[in-house]
C-alpha cells in the first residue's frame, strides 16, 4: 500500500513529534555508551548495526515507542476509496524530500548540529496559531558546510517556531584530510570553516524572503569534555536591518566520535583571535592599496570621478567585501550541460531589488553571497551577474562581471566574454539573452559604414572576475565605442592581481564565504506540470462560469502543444529554433474546419497557479481573443 505525499508527510511528522516527546536521542546515547562500556576488554570486537539494534531491544527502547504510538484504520483507505486526502495539520510541504540512508565511516569524524527551537521572532509575535488544513508562511533552515548543503522541513511561521532538526556533517569532505586518519582536535582547529545558516520565510503565496544569513564558529565544541555543547544563536536581519535581531535558535554541536583529548577554550579563543587579526591585517592593506589606486585613476582624467567603478560591496550582513571575491570559478558538474544551459538557469532565478524602508527611489546597496541567493530564489542583477560569470568560469571562458549603465542612466550589471579571435559578447543575466559587440570608431569618415549597437547598455565602468579587476579610462565610458582590449594600459586600468590575491582568493582570509555546490532539483517535473494543468484548468472554468461561458477541454490538442512549449525551452537554452513545421503541421489536423486556433506562451518564474492566471487576464494578447473561443490548455 502506498500513501499519498501529503499522508505520509503528516505521517513523518506524527512519529517524529512521539519520537521527541519519548527523548529518543538521549535514551539511544545512553544504551550506546553502556553497550561500548560492555564490550571494551580483551576480546574487544567492533560493534555492528545489529549488535546495536539487539541492545536497544533488550533494554525495552523499541517496545516503548512502538507501545504508545497508534494509528487507525482510516488513515489508510483514503488513497483505496479514491476520497480525496485530509489536509495535513498545519501545512502540507509538498516539496517532498526522499531521505537517503548512508553509512557512516567510523574512522571519520563527524559534526552532528541541531536546532533545537526558535524563540524571540518577533515580527510574528501577534500571529494566530494556524488551522488545521490552513496555508499559512513557513521558515525554512538552510544550512552549508565545507561542500556539503541541507535543508530543513518548513515550520509554521511564529514568535517561537518550531524549528527542530538535526544535521550530520562531515568534517572531512572531498578528500580534505590525510586519507583515513581521524582528525584530531589540533587538526580541526585549524579548520576555520564555518557552517553557514540562512533563514528563508515562504509566505501563502510561495514568495520569499531573506530573514537572517549567519555564519557559525563550530569549533567551541572542541573544548567540551563530553564533546557536545549547546547554546544561543542571535540571527540578525539582513540589508538596512543587519543590526537589528530576527530571533534566537537553540543550537546544540556533537563530535562523532567523541574526542579523547580537548581542548582549552583559551586555546580556541586564541586561535580565534589570531584569525581575525591576519584578516583584519590583510583587509587593511588592500584598503590602503585600493585608495592608492583610486588617486592615480582620478590623476589619469578628472572625469573619471563620476564613472561607475564599483572597487567595493556590501552583502547581506552590511559586510563590506572587495568585487572580486563575488566571483569564483563555479562547475556545475553534470546539472548544467553548456554556457547557455547556465545562462537559461541563472535567468530563471527572479529578479527583485533589495528591499528598502521609506520612498524617494533610492535604491538598497546589497550583493547577496552565492548561497543566500541560491536559497532564496530570487536577488538583484548584480547577484545574477555574478553567479553567471562564475558559472561561465567554470566552462572554461574568459568571463567578466561589467559594472555601467544602460538606458535612461540606470545602473545595471551584465556579463561579457572574450573569444580567443578577440570577439566580445555581452550576457544579460536577467534574460539570458545574449548580444554580439563591435565598437563604433569615432574617427572614422563621416560616410564609412559603422556597426549597428544593439546591446541595451550604455555605459560602462568597470569590469572584473575572480582574480582581475579593470577600470575604464578611455576618453568616454560609452558601451557603443568602447574598445575591450584588457591589455591595453591606456584603455583600462588594471588592479595588482597579488594585491586581489590576498583578499579574494579561497581561504585568503576568514571572513571570505565559501562557495556552496549546485544541488539537484527535488521536484519531479512531470508531476508538478501535470498539477499545474489541473489548477489552471480549474481557475479558466471558474473564471468562463462567471462569464456564463460553457467550458470544453481538448486533450488530443493540449497533448499537441507540448512539443510547442519544449521548441520554445530549447530556443530559450541554445537560441535556435525548430520543430516548428511539425507543430503547425498537427495543428491543422487537429483544429476543425471552420475552427480559428489562437494561442501564444507567456514565461513564469514561479508555479503558482492563481498568479500565472492573473497575469494571463492582464496580458494585453489574451483581451485580443475572443470570450467565445473555445479553451485549451497544455502544462
Amino acid at each position: 500500500m502506498s500513501l499519498p505525499p501529503e499522508k505520509a508527510s503528516e505521517l513523518k511528522q506524527i512519529i517524529h513529534n512521539h519520537l521527541l516527546k519519548m527523548d529518543i536521542h538521549g535514551k539511544i546515547r545512553e544504551v550506546l555508551a553502556e553497550t561500548v562500556r560492555d564490550d571494551q576488554g580483551p576480546a574487544h570486537r567492533s560493534l555492528s548495526e545489529a549488535d546495536f539494534l539487539r541492545a536497544l531491544q533488550c533494554r525495552g527502547i523499541i517496545d516503548d515507542v512502538m507501545k504508545d504510538l497508534h494509528f487507525t484504520q482510516g488513515a489508510a483507505t483514503d488513497a483505496e476509496t479514491g476520497s480525496p486526502p485530509k489536509p495535513a495539520t498545519h501545512f502540507v510541504d509538498k516539496d517532498i524530500t526522499h531521505l537517503k540512508k548512508s553509512n557512516i565511516d567510523p574512522s571519520r569524524r563527524c559534526l552532528y548540529l541541531q536546532v533545537l527551537g526558535g524563540k524571540a521572532f518577533l515580527e510574528h509575535l501577534q500571529e494566530p496559531e494556524p488551522l488545521p488544513g490552513q496555508v499559512c508562511s513557513t521558515f525554512t533552515l538552510y544550512l552549508h558546510f565545507r561542500n556539503q548543503r541541507f535543508r530543513s522541513k518548513p515550520v509554521p511561521c511564529a514568535c517561537e517556531p518550531n524549528l527542530e532538526e538535526g544535521f550530520l556533517l562531515e568534517i572531512h569532505k572531498d578528500g580534505i584530510g590525510e586519507g583515513s586518519k581521524m582528525a584530531d582536535a589540533t587538526t580541526m582547529l585549524s579548520m576555520c570553516d564555518p557552517v553557514h545558516l540562512v533563514l528563508i520565510k515562504t509566505d501563502t503565496s510561495s514568495e520569499t524572503t531573506l530573514v537572517s544569513s549567519y555564519f557559525l564558529d563550530w569549533r567551541t565544541v572542541l573544548s567540551s569534555p563530553s564533546g557536545k555543547t549547546c547554546f544561543a544563536v542571535e540571527l540578525m536581519g539582513v540589508g538596512s536591518e543587519c543590526k537589528v535581531p530576527a530571533g534566537v535558535l537553540t543550537v546544540s554541536l556533537e563530535l562523532y566520535p567523541p574526542l579523547t583529548e580537548t581542548l582549552s577554550s583559551d586555546i580556541i579563543s586564541t586561535q580565534q583571535s589570531l584569525e581575525r587579526q591576519r584578516t583584519a591585517e590583510k583587509e587593511r592593506l588592500f584598503l590602503v592599496y585600493a585608495k592608492q589606486w583610486w588617486r592615480e585613476f582620478l590623476e589619469i582624467r578628472p572625469s573619471h570621478q563620476s564613472k561607475m567603478v564599483k572597487i567595493f560591496a556590501q552583502d547581506e550582513n552590511g559586510i563590506s567585501r572587495p568585487v572580486c571575491s563575488y566571483v569564483r570559478v563555479l562547475r556545475a558538474g553534470r546539472l548544467l550541460e553548456s554556457p547557455r544551459q547556465a545562462a537559461r538557469f541563472v535567468s530563471l532565478l527572479a529578479h527583485e531589488k533589495a528591499p528598502v524602508v521609506g520612498g524617494g527611489g533610492s535604491k538598497q546597496e546589497q550583493w547577496c553571497t552565492l548561497m543566500a541567493f541560491l536559497c532564496r530564489g530570487k536577488g538583484d542583477c548584480e547577484d545574477h551577474a555574478t553567479l553567471l560569470c562564475s558559472l561561465l568560469l567554470g566552462f572554461g571562458l574568459d568571463a567578466y562581471v561589467c559594472v555601467g549603465t544602460k538606458a535612461k542612466g540606470v545602473p545595471h550589471t551584465w556579463v561579457l566574454t572574450r573569444g580567443t579571435d578577440g570577439s566580445i559578447t555581452f550576457w544579460e543575466s536577467l534574460a539570458a539573452h545574449r548580444y554580439l559587440h563591435k565598437a563604433i570608431d569615432p574617427d572614422a569618415p563621416p560616410l564609412a559604414p559603422q556597426p549597428k549597437h544593439s546591446s541595451p547598455y550604455r555605459t560602462v565602468g568597470c569590469v572584473f572576475n575572480h582574480q582581475t579587476f579593470l577600470a575604464n579610462c578611455q576618453p568616454s565610458d560609452a558601451v557603443e565605442i568602447c574598445v575591450f582590449d584588457f591589455q591595453n594600459q591606456s584603455r583600462w586600468k588594471a588592479m595588482s592581481e597579488e594585491a586581489l590575491k590576498s583578499v579574494c582568493a579561497p581561504g585568503s582570509i576568514t571572513s571570505l564565504p565559501l562557495l556552496p555546490p549546485l544541488c539537484a532539483p527535488s521536484l519531479d517535473p512531470a508531476a508538478s506540470s501535470n498539477q499545474l494543468e489541473l489548477e489552471m484548468r480549474y481557475l479558466v472554468s471558474e473564471h468562463r462560469k462567471d462569464l456564463d461561458l460553457a467550458t470544453v477541454w481538448d486533450d488530443h490538442l493540449s497533448y499537441l502543444l507540448s512539443s510547442a512549449l519544449s521548441a520554445y525551452e530549447l530556443e530559450r537554452c541554445t537560441g535556435v529554433s525548430c520543430g516548428n513545421e511539425e507543430f503547425q503541421d498537427a495543428v491543422r489536423r487537429a483544429v476543425p474546419d471552420g475552427h480559428t486556433f489562437k494561442g501564444f506562451p507567456i514565461h513564469f518564474l514561479h508555479r503558482s497557479a492563481r498568479r500565472a492566471f492573473a497575469t494571463c487576464l492582464r496580458s494585453h494578447k489574451t483581451k485580443s481573443l475572443s470570450p467565445h473561443t473555445e479553451c485549451r490548455c497544455s502544462h
